[in-house]
């Protein structure tokens, strides 16, 4: 497994890694990333009405999917950005733009099925990042099943120490 250097003493890279992430700052990211996850959802749909244009012009009509359809791929496109957000870099673009860094309790880049099994636990239950307001640890439900945390961390990549 791989860990990520703290920043060095003095240096002005920031708060340390120690510092959890509060409530504000997280709710901002995930409305970022909300946003980011409608917008990709919608080019999406747009590829594929496009490759039906292509395969059949003659035939073609605009799909018009239930709203059970459109909620779940909306969930399916939530899980799958989150997870491979947080397993290639340890945060989403929303995470990005505030510092933020989702990491395991040892300070550790996230491997691909915590990182998966996270992703869930955020799209299926969002209120419970609420928790972090009133933990005292600013630990939010995801981060207590998963044992994660969520950092102040802006520097732009990990530093990743073998």
């Amino acid at each position: 497994m791989t860990q990520l250097d703290p920043p060095a003493v003095g240096s002005s890279a920031g708060p340390p890694l120690t510092t959890h992430a509060g409530v504000v700052t997280r709710l901002l990211a995930a409305a970022v990333d909300a946003v980011v996850v409608v917008v990709l959802a919608a080019v999406l749909d747009l590829a594929a009405a496009g490759a039906r244009f292509v395969w059949s012009p003659v035939n073609f009509r605009w799909p018009r999917p239930t709203t059970e359809v459109i909620v779940l791929a909306l969930l399916a496109v939530a899980v799958v950005y989150l997870a491979v957000g947080w397993a290639l870099a340890g945060r989403t673009y929303g995470a990005r733009l505030l510092g933020l860094r989702v990491l395991s309790s040892r300070h550790e880049v996230l491997g691909w099925t915590r990182s998966t099994l996270r992703a869930l636990v955020c799209v299926i239950w969002p209120l419970g990042l609420l928790w972090c307001g009133i933990s005292r640890t600013r630990s939010a439900v995801a981060d207590l099943v998963l044992r994660t945390v969520v950092v102040y961390d802006a520097q732009p990549y990990a530093r990743i120490r073998d």
